[in-house]
């Protein structure tokens, strides 16, 4: 098994998730007491946040590719950013590192075209939705139609992201207005929402959902623990 390096704590409760469907995965995978050989880096997420909606991506970018380089020395074999949004930076933390980066986008892509959807609906931080690093990704690289809520709806799922999911706050009445925008993107004609941003499927399951989920946190901890165990 490979020892997988975590960049976590973006936030610390999406990173609990991928440490949970990591080791459940590995034990599904090779029974008796198997567990995931991992190493976790967790950021104190107000650093991080502060300096996103400041627009620092150069110090973010310095941080990020520390830390990969400090996994690195530590031993890890590869490295999965357990957070959408800084993967913003990931070709520039793979130029650093001598090791593989896993894309969450990639692997999202893997099951969007195993499932046989053509065109998929995107939430996730503004940074997502707006920017091209991820929609590049699905529809470049992948041949993937992306659509993205609206303004407004965009800067509503940004606000619930921050001030609820990553504090770790379930609110109905957001899920409830989640459900509507995705009937939005619906009636645009997604096939699938990708959950793309790692705390939404704390608030969105497939039973909340009018169109079929892709839980990007899911997805992305089940990609990285069949990394880790394909032979190389």
């Amino acid at each position: 098994m490979k020892k997988a390096g975590i960049i976590g704590g973006m936030s610390w409760e999406s990173t609990l998730s991928y440490y949970k469907i990591m080791n459940q995965e590995v034990k599904r995978k090779m029974g008796k007491l198997h567990s995931s050989d991992l190493l976790i880096y967790s950021f104190d997420f107000q650093t991080i946040e502060e300096l996103q909606h400041k627009d620092d991506w150069l110090k973010l970018r310095e941080k990020m590719i520390e830390v990969a380089k400090d996994l690195e020395r530590a031993r890890a074999e590869f490295i999965i950013i357990a957070t959408n949004t800084m993967h913003k930076l990931a070709p520039d933390i793979s130029k650093e590192v001598n090791i593989p980066l896993l894309h969450i986008a990639d692997a999202t892509a893997e099951a969007i075209k195993e499932k046989g959807f053509k065109k998929v609906a995107l939430l996730g931080t503004k940074f997502t939705m707006e920017g091209k690093f991820y929609r590049d990704k699905l529809e470049k690289e992948h041949s993937i139609e992306v659509l993205v809520p609206s303004l407004n709806d965009r800067e509503y799922i940004h606000q619930v992201i921050y001030s609820e999911l990553c504090v770790g706050k379930i609110n109905d009445n957001s899920r409830k207005k989640f459900v509507e925008i995705i009937n939005k993107l619906k009636d645009s004609g997604a096939e699938a929402v990708v959950l793309g941003c790692t705390e939404i499927p704390l608030l969105i399951t497939a039973k909340d959902s009018p169109l079929p989920i892709l839980d990007t946190t899911t997805i992305h901890a089940k990609a990285a623990v069949k990394f880790a165990l394909t032979e190389a």
